[in-house]
Parts: structure tokens; C-alpha cells; sequence
């Protein structure tokens, strides 16, 4: 079942039990997928795609809850941490920092990394490879880290 289908029918199980958070955040994701569908250019909803709409969800989310912290609303800021939490249900499992490192420092071995000139490099393969599984600002520090 793909992310569009399970999408479906969690919209549809929220109605029935009338979970609001869920159901505003399931309309919100599933808002992102049509859009990105009709961009107009025959795109099709890979994996790719499907990690890269919902990363962009939880990123907006992750802002939104550190503007509404520093406004000192916590009411909001604790429903956008509800739907963090359930647009990251859609997600792969993250990656623990230890877990990252340890992915980042292989890639570093396989392509060769070892100063910092080969920031770009190591940055642009780690990325690649651990793309919904780790946020890129985590991979940028572990990567400054071991080129250090």
C-alpha cells in the first residue's frame, strides 16, 4: 500500500472517530500530494517524491513550533507537536546521531573523505543515502564533525 492509499484510509478512520488533529493533518498531507500530482508535469508519486512532500511537512511543522514557543503559545505549539507526530508516523524510522555517524563515517571510508575540502562530497552522498531517515541538519553536523 502506497503513502496516497494508507492516507485514504487514515482521513477515512479519523472521520469516523472524530480525531481532529489527525484528521487536519492527514487533509494537510493529502493536500501535498495532489498538488505535487497535478504540478503539470506528468509527475508520478515515487517513494522519493513521498519522503520529500511529507520532510517538507515536518520541517514546516518544527518551525512552526519554535516561532510559537518563542511567542510563549503553548497551546499551539503543543498541536503542532501532535501533527509532527503523526506526519512522522509516515516516515521511515529515524536514525539516531550515534546511527547517523556511523552511516556518514562508512560513506566517508567508500568515497574517500578525510578534510574538509571534501565537505561537498561527503555532504551530497550522505544526504543521498540517508534522505528521510535523518534530517539534513544533523547529517551537516555529524559530517563537519568527522572532517574535523
Amino acid at each position: 500500500m502506497g503513502l496516497k492509499e494508507k492516507i485514504n484510509e487514515d482521513l477515512k478512520a479519523a472521520m469516523k472517530s472524530g480525531d481532529k488533529i489527525k484528521l487536519n493533518t492527514v487533509r494537510s498531507i493529502r493536500a501535498a500530494i495532489l498538488e505535487f500530482e497535478k504540478s503539470g508535469k506528468d509527475k508520478e508519486l515515487t517513494e522519493e517524491a513521498e519522503i520529500k512532500i511529507l520532510t517538507s511537512a515536518v520541517k514546516k511543522r518544527k518551525e512552526s513550533i519554535e516561532q510559537y514557543e518563542k511567542a510563549g503559545r503553548t497551546d499551539l505549539a503543543e498541536q503542532e507537536k501532535a501533527e509532527l507526530e503523526v506526519i512522522q508516523s509516515y516516515l521511515p524510522k529515524q536514525l539516531t546521531p550515534e546511527e547517523i555517524e556511523k552511516e556518514v563515517r562508512r560513506i566517508a571510508g567508500e568515497i574517500g573523505a578525510a578534510s574538509k575540502a571534501d565537505f561537498g562530497k561527503l555532504m551530497q552522498a550522505s544526504v543521498k543515502e540517508l534522505k528521510g531517515k535523518a534530517e539534513g541538519k544533523i547529517i551537516k553536523e555529524i559530517v563537519e564533525k568527522i572532517l574535523s
